[in-house]
């Protein structure tokens, strides 16, 4: 499931966020890039663990706390903490897929990257190019969104990001470790989750919400991993 979700940050939230990561110093992309990535990887970073990086992701990490569609999208067992990166020159990211595993700088702790996260934090009239290409069976789907928005999309994709050929993109990216392992249950319960959250709204008390959120539970029980 290739999902849009508006309004992670406030504009006040993103403005803080590139004001910290603006006087912060940036690294070679490539030191956070497995083997094949490192070949096509061409950005700069935050490294884990940088000062500004830990203080931006705490407010990422709060709003993403506060977003009911992320919690019902992502169903998120761990979230790796936030990584910031930035295009600029002609930089771009070549077709990859991301790591499997990944082991957080902090702790050591490994997570299993189910859902790949970019929150985008440049306006997309502020820059050229660097369009975030997702494949999936029903094609490429190209991704630009406006500052304080954010997509998710399976780890699994083959995924990629256009040359930035004017300006600058900036934005941050991280990974789920859903409860919910396979793509396709997680898309299964977030499709549910809306429909009862619908018939909520629109026939409020109707008994088939409590049936169908019977069902809902009943499946989560059933896949969830902890």
């Amino acid at each position: 499931m290739l999902l849009t979700i508006p309004d992670v940050l406030t504009a006040a939230e993103v403005a803080e966020v590139r004001q910290i990561l603006d006087s912060a110093e940036w690294v070679d992309g490539k030191i956070t890039a497995g083997y094949q990535a490192q070949s096509v990887k061409e950005n700069v970073q935050l490294p884990e663990g940088h000062p500004a990086a830990a203080k931006a992701g705490e407010i990422v990490l709060a709003a993403l706390a506060r977003s009911p569609l992320f919690m019902s999208a992502a169903l998120p067992l761990r979230v790796f903490p936030p990584m910031f990166n930035r295009y600029t020159g002609c930089g771009h990211f070549g077709t990859h897929v991301d790591t499997a595993i990944r082991a957080m700088a902090s702790t050591g702790q490994r997570i299993r990257t189910d859902v790949s996260a970019t929150l985008f934090l440049t306006p997309p009239d502020q820059y050229e190019g660097g369009e975030l290409l997702v494949e999936d069976t029903y094609g490429v789907h190209s991704i630009k969104l406006h500052a304080g928005h954010m997509v998710l999309y399976p780890a699994t994709s083959l995924h990629r990001v256009t040359p930035v050929t004017g300006g600058a993109r900036v934005s941050s990216f991280f990974w789920i470790q859903s409860m919910i392992r396979l793509d396709g249950d997680r898309t299964l319960l977030y499709d549910l989750d809306t429909a009862i959250q619908r018939l909520a709204r629109e026939l409020p008390g109707n008994p088939v919400g409590v049936q169908l959120t019977g069902v809902y539970h009943n499946l989560l029980r059933r896949w969830a991993e902890m």
